[in-house]
């Protein structure tokens, strides 16, 4: 080494065949979880029609939470199936374009344009309600864009992508994140309650927990605790929400450039197609095929199968990234502004949905 230079260790790259290979602790991990979830399921639902029980059925969905909410909180994740484990996203967008397979164009046509109306109206209300509310309880301005943000399209990953958007720190996306995740961990329990309380029917529910759920993957297990109909329904709407975040974050980055916070846009269209979540392209692309009868009806059930499966995994996946220390240490302040913004947009969305289901016969 020359005198005066500095030394720039080598760093191994890692194979795509290693990188693999790390990846299946945690799929089986997922799997297994699921399949014991589905087993517990099955296990209670035959010992009670067999000692002529009757006992309220509980879905594998909420068994699965459980199980990795209580392993995730107490002994924890070991590292080796951390990266698996993180792969549960993944699994979730492929059960979404999957899932088109279920949907016939017509149908995805006609609940589309219903949905995109109630989006608009979630997305500014949800602004509007995050904005006043942080400015009252007088948070940092990035960290209620952060929040708004969140709340309105589709939780964390949009927090994520704003971020890098609007040049915001880490602690404010954190706070955010972990408010976020909190809630979300909420409404997995209490929307399904209050939608059997209200009566809701399998189309309505899902159109509510799409809408009004931050979080794809709580969205879609809300709607999974309800029933397998409204599961479909919860991740049509949620899907279309996701579109949203282009535009969003186009806004976002735009208002925050012009005060000197943040990077300069250069070519809107790019950014636009670089936000834009590609996995909704595929669930159009599916449901087109599958209105052509490119499908035969075997092949239709095999891709319903598939996407079963893959929500089977990310169910698994969901409770295990919510670490209750973790949420607690990062204080009230933000929790209290996303409660306080999720609980107000829940009621405006759910009467939302009440008219439109009268009105449309959902």
């Amino acid at each position: 080494m020359v005198k005066g230079t500095l030394a720039i260790p080598e760093v191994e790259a890692v194979r795509p065949i290693d990188r693999l290979v790390s990846l299946i602790p945690g799929i089986l991990l997922l799997a297994a979880i699921g399949y014991l979830g589905k087993f517990i399921e099955q296990s209670i639902s035959a010992y009670a029609k067999a000692n002529h029980l009757h006992i309220p059925n509980i879905e594998y969905v909420l068994w699965a939470i459980l199980i990795v909410l209580a392993v995730s909180n107490t002994i924890g994740i070991p590292e080796v199936f951390r990266p698996g484990v993180a792969t549960y996203e993944f699994w979730l967008k492929a059960g979404i374009l999957l899932l088109g397979s279920r949907f016939l164009l017509g149908d995805v046509l006609k609940l589309g344009g219903l949905s995109l109306t109630l989006v608009l109206l979630e997305v500014a209300t949800a602004f509007s309600l995050m904005t006043l509310l942080g400015r009252w309880f007088k948070l940092k301005p990035k960290l209620t864009s952060l929040l708004a943000v969140g709340s309105a399209v589709c939780g964390v990953s949009a927090i994520i992508a704003t971020k890098g958007a609007i040049d915001a720190d880490d602690e404010d996306s954190s706070y955010a994140i972990a408010a976020i995740l909190a809630i979300a961990a909420i409404s997995l329990f209490t929307f399904p309650l209050i939608g059997h309380w209200l009566h809701l029917g399998d189309r309505a529910f899902g159109l509510w927990a799409g809408l009004a759920v931050d979080n794809t993957a709580e969205a879609t297990v809300a709607g999974a605790l309800y029933s397998e109909a409204a599961a479909k329904i919860a991740a049509l709407a949620k899907t279309t929400r996701n579109a949203m975040i282009g535009f969003v974050l186009l806004g976002y980055a735009l208002y925050w450039a012009s005060r000197g916070q943040a990077q300069a846009i250069g070519n809107k269209a790019a950014f636009l197609w670089q936000k834009f979540p590609k996995f909704v392209l595929g669930f159009l692309l599916i449901s087109i095929l599958a209105t052509a009868a490119v499908f035969n009806q075997q092949q239709l059930g095999s891709l319903a199968n598939l996407s079963r499966w893959a929500f089977l995994l990310t169910f698994a996946g969901v409770g295990l990234r919510t670490n209750i220390r973790e949420l607690k240490a990062q204080g009230l302040g933000p929790f209290a502004v996303g409660a306080a913004g999720e609980l107000s947009i829940a009621l405006v969305t759910l009467a939302m949905v009440l008219v439109a289901a009268k009105a449309f016969n959902l």
